[in-house]
């Protein structure tokens, strides 16, 4: 979106055509017309502005002087020709003279020196655009105000010959405001003519205004009417704000498909404005008085139109593309792209725009922006999510990337956040950091949303073909998600963890379901233990183990890091169910001998399970001391060792809550021997893939009762108490740290 809304090039437009040339014929400004002018004129003869004693004067002074001057005219004419050309690339502009015209202005260049023109001549000459007779002009109007203050001519009088003289203003003025109407097209010398006339008025202006204020405390009102100040400066200043918004106010040209009538609008009038500030900046500001601040003029037109036009569209009820629009010009485009852009900064340093719309309306704009893109945002995910659990259910199979199951779910409902975030981001980075909070609020519920609609589709479609595909890819999602969130947001860890905590309910569930069939293969053989009485628990854990490394292959469309992580959850069930089997039915170990081979086989099980799954990746290294500690309590026959490790086993381990009931019916019946009774139902573990963290509070309970007086060495030592009651560890929560003694 921003790159099509810079200014450096678009093809499928042109750009706008002599800027800031500006079109239309010189207007007539609202004074006398020139019908009216010469209607005045024609009331009394030529002579009646001349003085006497010069109107007497001879034409006779040097002709050999006024012909070298009509030779040096010629050539100064000829050169100006050439340079205007330049400029009008051969064009004759209305209303400016060409060289001939120039040149033909003999009666003027005939005149005897010293001698004022008539009302004739300085007419014909200002008709030619001749701004030379800007000079004689102004020195009829002294004259003129010589003779009022000298007296002895009538007030009817001097109010003709005033009139004659305003009225030669009038077609000067026209002359000089026409050629800087269309500053460009004119030759660069008669441009200067007509700022020097323009500033040599201005001068004029404040003589009289001072000479006003002497007057007003001397004698009566001149009998001349009033004629200053002309404001010739103030019309020129009016004639630029007219022609920016003739300029600004053009029907924009055909753009591209896809672009609202609102940004073409504005993509019309920012690069139109840009680039008659440059042509201004470079082609005009070098001619121009510093005084008439050229640059100013120029932008301070051009911005009051542009602040118009959207300060009325704002009125509107605009769509929600059209606000994104106007804010991105208000706040980013406008002052970054134009204002500061690298040939207009420093111009423009010391003008004082402003901005394009009030505070209080840009606030609104944005509160209303706000909410319509994050509610644009949440109908996209749902759409997204509504067309995904489509191709769920119609089991279309996943795609394939880089021998993974891929879903692009994930990859859409990252575009659509990461768009709505850029978008605010690009009108200003404040209005980017309002929006993060609402979209991470709203990425929260479609993730529980998408958790929903997953747990749906675990349960009613398991017989589509392609449904463990379908798990795993997304099961893959969450990478993409988890990175998105670690990536794109700083976020404390607790807010994180309430975010993904969706996508870790939906990953264990994926994780179970893909591991379901596995665990149903191997509850048999772990029967096998039980049944034999454990005669030769070698061969069956080495059938249990190739059972699972022949399932392995199914999981390997997975990503790494979630299959490694399925394989601690194999070997957290081999484990499980290992020491499930040693509890599960009564098994008497009458001698140390016995209890000896059994805790060899314990060891060299517990061997063969810990290398296998670490082979195969699995992260569960908390579990390796599980099987050989359990091991080191069936070897031990002092009953206070026993008592110490089990409470260290507790510690390690409070999660598998039949330890301790294994570990406490150990001595029962006759010295020596160690009977372990059945128990029924399984064992409760978590299936958390971290490792326990501390001594539980049942564990503790468990020492007190192994510690207590009662409970010392006689049932364990005389073996003529009743057997050690089960103890159940039913609570969760770490006084301890992990590995630690009770």
């Amino acid at each position: 979106m921003l790159k099509t809304m810079s200014f450096q090039g678009f093809p499928h437009q042109q750009p706008a055509p002599g800027a800031p040339d500006l079109p239309g014929s010189p207007q007539k400004l609202p004074f006398t017309s020139e019908a009216e002018s010469e209607a005045s004129m024609s009331e009394a003869s030529s002579e009646d502005l001349v003085p006497p004693l010069e109107a007497e004067e001879a034409p006779d002074r040097g002709e050999e002087e006024a012909a070298k001057k009509k030779k040096k005219k010629k050539k100064k004419s000829k050169g100006l020709a050439s340079m205007f050309s330049v400029f009008t690339k051969g064009r004759r502009k209305k209303g400016q003279p060409s060289s001939a015209e120039t040149e033909g202005g003999s009666e003027s260049q005939s005149r005897p020196a010293g001698r004022l023109p008539t009302v004739e001549e300085l007419k014909a000459d200002l008709e030619r655009g001749r701004l030379e007779a800007a000079g004689p002009l102004l020195a009829l109007e002294r004259e003129l105000q010589a003779a009022t203050a000298a007296g002895g001519l009538s007030e009817e009088e001097l109010l003709r010959r005033q009139s004659k003289v305003e009225a030669l203003y009038v077609l000067l003025r026209d002359r000089v405001l026409g050629l800087l109407r269309r500053p460009l097209e004119a030759a660069p010398e008669r441009l200067r003519q007509a700022l020097a006339v323009l500033a040599e008025q201005e001068r004029e202006d404040r003589a009289a205004a001072a000479a006003a204020a002497a007057a007003a405390a001397g004698p009566g009102p001149s009998a001349l009417a009033a004629t200053r100040p002309r404001r010739w400066l103030q019309l020129w200043r009016r004639g630029v704000a007219q022609a920016a918004e003739e300029r600004l106010g053009q029907r924009p040209a055909a753009g591209a498909e896809g672009r609202t009538e609102v940004e073409r609008a504005f993509l019309h009038m920012g690069r139109t404005m840009k680039q008659d500030l440059e042509a201004v900046v470079e082609r005009l500001k070098p001619l121009f008085p510093a005084e008439f601040a050229v640059v100013a003029a120029y932008a301070e037109s051009y911005h009051e139109h542009f602040a118009t036009q959207l300060a009325d569209l704002a009125q509107f009820e605009l769509s929600e593309r059209d606000t994104y629009v106007l804010l991105l010009w208000v706040q980013n485009l406008y002052p970054n792209d134009i204002i500061n852009s690298p040939k207009l900064a420093g111009e423009l340093q010391g003008v004082r725009l402003g901005s394009l719309l009030p505070p209080k309306q840009i606030r609104l704009l944005e509160a209303t922006f706000l909410s319509n893109e994050v509610t644009s945002v949440k109908e996209l995910m749902a759409r997204a999510l509504e067309l995904e659990s489509q191709r769920w259910t119609q089991d279309v199979a996943p795609q394939r990337l880089d021998g993974r199951c891929h879903s692009e779910l994930a990859i859409d409902i990252i575009q659509i956040i990461s768009q709505g975030q850029a978008k605010a981001e690009s009108i200003t980075l404040d209005l980017g950091s309002q929006i993060k909070h609402r979209l991470l609020v709203e990425l929260a519920a479609f993730l529980k949303s998408y958790q929903r609609a997953f747990d749906e589709f675990l349960e009613r479609c398991k017989q589509l073909g392609n449904y463990r595909a379908i798990v795993i890819a997304n099961i893959n999602n969450c990478l993409s998600f988890r990175m998105f969130v670690d990536q794109k947001w700083q976020i404390p860890q607790d807010l994180r963890s309430h975010l993904l905590s969706p996508l870790n309910e939906l990953k264990s569930h994926g994780v179970d379901t893909l591991l379901q069939n596995l665990f149903g293969v191997l509850k048999p053989l772990f029967k096998r233990f039980t049944q034999t009485r454990w005669a030769a628990p070698a061969e069956t854990l080495e059938e249990i183990i190739s059972a699972v490394g022949e399932r392995l292959p199914e999981f390997s469309e997975l990503q790494d890091c979630f299959r490694e992580e399925l394989m601690g959850v194999v070997h957290l069930h081999l484990v499980r169910e290992y020491i499930i089997r040693l509890s599960k039915r009564c098994l008497v170990l009458k001698t140390a001998e016995q209890q000896q081979r059994l805790a060899g086989h314990i060891l060299a099980n517990a061997e063969l399970i810990q290398r296998f799954c670490t082979q195969n990746g699995s992260p569960a290294t908390w579990l390796h001391r599980a099987l050989p500690m359990l091991a080191e309590i069936i070897r031990l026959q002092d009953p206070s060792a026993i008592k110490i490790e089990v409470a260290t086993y507790a510690t390690w381990y409070p999660d598998f809550r039949s330890v301790s009931y294994f570990c406490g019916l150990t001595c029962s019946g006759a010295p020596g021997e160690r009977r372990m009774p059945p128990r029924s139902g399984a064992v409760q573990t978590s299936t958390s893939f971290t490792a326990p963290r501390g001594l539980s509070r049942a564990s503790c309970l468990l020492l007190l009762l192994l510690t207590s007086p009662g409970l010392g060495a006689g049932p364990w030592a005389a073996g003529t108490g009743p057997a050690l009651a089960c103890l159940p560890l039913p609570w969760r929560g770490a006084v301890g740290t992990r590995g630690g003694h009770a």
